[in-house]
């Protein structure tokens, strides 16, 4: 099964077709034919390559390890997938390159009688009867996508300080800077509690 070719749930994209970079997320494949009925677990390393075939602009590679535990019986798959790591990323504040720790946990059930459609829930994919492989590249872009915050700043006192500087000057010169009406209300409704 192609990455590619399942709905996109989330904010996520799909992977690009017919990238050069795809290639190398064949090694991110289950061959489930030839596996018993039961637990198996597989490992997957997540560098450059995963991070360069994503094509996010936001993410600018990384490490991580994706863990999946592939629960196999007759009538369907379900792969638990945990990724930990670091993912490259700009800091919100200063811009600045940001190593940002990753732990991610995601659930794909896979139902193996036939592409039937599964409106309403998310997290079943139907899969052809002539399917004999499902490639995770798609489901780990996800897992990694939905652990990131949507704001990623460094710990306090490690932005560029050179930035931090030039911000603060900035807000001293704005007149705007002041307190919103608005908030001065809300904080003058919560003081009467």
């Amino acid at each position: 099964m192609a990455c590619g070719i399942r709905a996109i749930r989330y904010i996520c994209r799909s992977f690009p077709q017919g990238s050069p970079a795809m290639d190398a997320l064949q090694d991110h494949t289950i061959h489930f034919t030839g596996l018993n009925n039961g637990l198996h677990a597989f490992q997957f390393d997540l560098d450059n390559a995963f991070f360069k075939a994503a094509a996010d602009e936001e993410l600018e590679g990384g490490k991580a390890q994706a863990m999946v535990q592939l629960d196999k019986n007759p009538s369907m798959l379900v792969a638990d997938i945990r990724i930990t790591g670091t993912v490259d990323v700009l800091c919100d504040h200063c811009n600045a390159p940001l190593d940002y720790p990753v732990d991610g946990h995601l659930r794909e059930v896979f139902h193996m009688n036939g592409r039937q459609n599964f409106e309403g829930d998310d997290q079943v994919i139907g899969l052809d009867p002539d399917d004999h492989a499902i490639n995770l590249s798609h489901s780990f872009y996800e897992c990694i996508r939905l652990a990131l915050p949507i704001r990623r700043v460094h710990s306090a006192g490690q932005c560029d300080p050179i930035v931090d500087a030039l911000l603060a000057r900035q807000q001293q010169q704005d007149p705007n800077t002041g307190t919103d009406p608005r908030w001065a209300a809300l904080n003058a409704l919560r003081a009467q509690r």
